[in-house]
């Protein structure tokens, strides 16, 4: 599926109607440039799920948690992982595998434990379309 949005209310807006869609044990993966609007995005799935505290990335932890909405909500940034045994140290799996919804920023950076069911979503930039658009494509993963 590929979406566009021309401002950062529309892609709020997009990711509130998918996070009014999940289910649980659903991941999703976030790539896309630094100021692209993966925080943004993350703050309207949240609010999707009914969550109405502040979501932001989790700048020194690597998951956040948040316990309010119809489902658990984990948010992962990975982006200053160094190695994927810290993954593992936080036992990222009691969240990929659990009841919860789960969104991985930068999860390019550990390709090696994404499970193989997931979403994954790319925001890009184009700015001959203009300084907010954005280009949003979802897609299943599913590796054999």
């Amino acid at each position: 599926m590929q979406a566009e949005t021309f401002s950062s209310e529309e892609t709020f807006a997009l990711g509130k109607s998918i996070g009014e869609h999940a289910g649980p044990g659903e991941v999703y993966t976030l790539n896309g440039d630094l100021g692209v609007g993966k925080t943004v995005f993350t703050q309207g799935f949240a609010a999707g799920l009914g969550i109405t505290e502040p979501v932001n990335s989790p700048t020194f932890t690597i998951v956040q948690v948040y316990d309010e909405g119809r489902l658990p909500f984990y948010h992962f940034d990975v982006y200053r992982i160094g190695d994927v045994e810290e993954m593992e140290e936080i036992g990222y799996e009691d969240y990929f595998y659990g009841n919860g919804v789960t969104i991985i920023e930068w999860a390019n950076l550990i390709e090696d434990i994404l499970p193989e069911r997931r979403r994954n979503i790319l925001i890009e930039k184009d700015l001959t379309k203009g300084f907010d658009y954005r280009r949003i494509s979802i897609e299943e993963a599913h590796h054999s």
